[in-house]
């Protein structure tokens, strides 16, 4: 099975392609784009970055920190029709946790009901969740999940100022 060249998740079906990499979607080759970008930016800003972003204030609910990545996890399922997904939050704990509990509401009513793929994605999708209320992250550093936020971010922001200051060509 293929790795995602981004996210490094497992990618069973389809996903997309770009010379020996793949990517399990178009916003994980646009993230793997701009790690790529993200590798020529010193690590003392990205150290510097990724601490303020740790530190600092829940971008969701304004409470002080320690920020980090929070994933939640849900099925929709209707007859022959399952859709699954996982959503990174960057947020304090608290509001992680409201995420993780919300979803896990969400996939125990509604992903059920598809056949094959909803009986079998949504105790998987239940137990992530379960699994992440469980887990505690250090509240002392962050982790790499939050690293490689913060580095896309930062590489986001280079590449729409370098497009600003580039003059237009007619």
């Amino acid at each position: 099975m293929a790795k995602c060249a981004a996210c490094n998740r497992t990618i069973i079906m389809g996903g997309v392609r770009d010379g020996d990499a793949r990517y399990c979607n178009r916003k994980c080759h646009e993230n793997g784009y701009l790690l790529r970008v993200a590798q020529e930016i010193p690590e003392s800003v990205v150290q510097e970055h990724l601490m303020q972003v740790h530190n600092g204030l829940c971008p969701q609910c304004s409470s002080s920190g320690p920020v980090d990545v929070h994933e939640s996890h849900r099925v929709w399922s209707a007859l022959l029709l399952t859709s699954w997904r996982s959503t990174p939050h960057v947020c304090c704990r608290s509001c992680g946790r409201k995420a993780q509990i919300g979803d896990a509401f969400f996939t125990l009513f509604l992903g059920w009901w598809g056949f094959p793929w909803g009986l079998v994605m949504t105790p998987v999708q239940l137990i992530r969740n379960i699994a992440g209320l469980l887990k505690t992250p250090d509240p002392l550093r962050p982790s790499p999940k939050l690293a490689q936020v913060v580095r896309i971010r930062l590489a986001a922001h280079a590449l729409s100022q370098q497009q600003t200051t580039e003059p237009e060509t007619a």
